[in-house]
């Protein structure tokens, strides 16, 4: 369930979904990383200028992604054929999964569709349970980054040091 007014919000659980990873029809959704952080990032269309550069740092950040067992999800209405091509040339390795049919299915359950009929450009970090810890909102021309990202994770880690403390 997201906000009446758009982006689903800290607190909440993360709608459950599996949908194509790859072009063999292998289905992947965050439950299948249960017991560690997801992070789910939406982004308008493959071959973007900016959705290229931002899944390009997501990449380029994959060592400290790592570091904090994070899995990171790319996703957005285009298809899988779409997706491979673009990751391919991007160098992209973690999975970009398509929300193609029924279109933006799991983008309207987060709150992140758009009228034009893309993705918006929002991040969402979930905990090991699937809970929302963070969510983001960007503007659709904008390269959120990873900052907001890592502070998610970070305040993640220290809960989880509390915890077993």
């Amino acid at each position: 369930m997201s906000d009446p007014n758009g982006l689903i919000q800290p607190g909440r659980t993360a709608p459950g979904f599996a949908v194509p990873a790859t072009p063999d029809g292998a289905l992947l959704g965050p439950e299948q990383f249960r017991g560690r952080p997801v992070v789910l990032a939406f982004y308008p269309a493959d071959w973007s200028p900016v959705c290229g550069d931002q899944m390009s740092l997501y990449q380029s950040a994959a060592p400290v992604f790592a570091q904090y067992r994070a899995v990171v999800l790319g996703i957005s209405v285009d298809g899988i054929w779409s997706h491979r091509a673009f990751a391919e040339s991007r160098g992209i390795e973690f999975p970009l999964l398509a929300d193609f049919e029924p279109k933006g299915e799991v983008a309207r359950s987060y709150g992140a569709y758009m009228s034009n009929g893309e993705a918006a450009r929002a991040l969402v970090v979930l905990d090991p349970t699937g809970t929302v810890t963070w969510s983001y909102l960007s503007p659709p021309d904008v390269n959120p980054g990873a900052d907001g990202i890592f502070d998610a994770l970070d305040r993640l880690a220290a809960d989880r040091k509390v915890m077993a403390g």
